[in-house]
């Protein structure tokens, strides 16, 4: 889908929101790679035109590539980005499979109760909190290093820590001293100090039509 605003030679255009888990992830895989993008700030209640026209489902991420051809799931988002760096390798295995699916089903489903229970009728926020523990509590098991795969971040622990870090932010004292997940508790405070995870959360300014490219990546630094 042509847009009128940009020359046939351009970054791919990555329509984001800063505090969805989803964008996050994809940040963070685009800048751990060797990819630049022109980053487009979303805000929620006044998405662009361009991005619905591209994605009629209108969530984000939103990744426009420079061939015309659209990404608007964010794993496919972190797969395109891995293509270009070295920082993790695909694909992922059975065990990996399981973690990240069970985040983007089970324990996001829990989550937004917890944090959005008057989204929900019927809804008990500490019933959905403990469920979600729950989860958090498998992967507590299987913590055995600082990261999930080793002494690095790999693909699993990028796609599934931008939830974990909003459940903790729901009640963050309560999370800090839960007793039974202690290594989920310093792996979820050890990303939110990571630099790879705070160079995405940089804050910018809604994109409109006609702004200034801002150059998201590699090529910015």
């Amino acid at each position: 889908m042509a847009d009128p605003l940009q020359s046939s030679k351009r970054l791919p255009v990555l329509y984001s929101f800063r505090r969805c888990p989803y964008a996050i992830r994809a940040r963070i895989a685009i800048n751990q790679s060797n990819k630049a993008v022109e980053l487009r700030e979303v805000v929620l209640r006044d998405k662009p035109n361009h991005m619905t026209q591209l994605s009629p489902k209108a969530t984000v991420p939103v990744l426009w590539l420079e061939d015309g051809n659209v990404i608007d799931e964010s794993l496919e988002v972190m797969a395109w980005a891995a293509n270009y760096s070295n920082w993790t390798s695909l694909p992922l295995n059975m065990g990996e499979r399981d973690v990240v699916s069970r985040n983007d089903t089970a324990f996001k489903s829990h989550l937004d109760r917890y944090k959005y229970p008057n989204r929900y009728p019927n809804t008990n926020a500490l019933d959905h909190r403990e469920a979600a523990l729950d989860i958090l509590r498998g992967i507590e098991a299987t913590l055995n290093n600082n990261w999930l795969g080793g002494h690095q971040p790999t693909f699993t622990d990028i796609a599934i820590l931008p939830f974990i870090r909003q459940f903790r932010g729901v009640d963050a004292q309560w999370f800090d001293n839960l007793e039974d997940i202690p290594k989920t508790i310093s792996w979820t405070n050890r990303f939110l100090d990571w630099e790879g995870f705070k160079s995405v959360m940089i804050k910018y300014p809604q994109w409109r039509p006609g702004d200034s490219i801002i150059t998201f990546g590699i090529s910015s630094l």
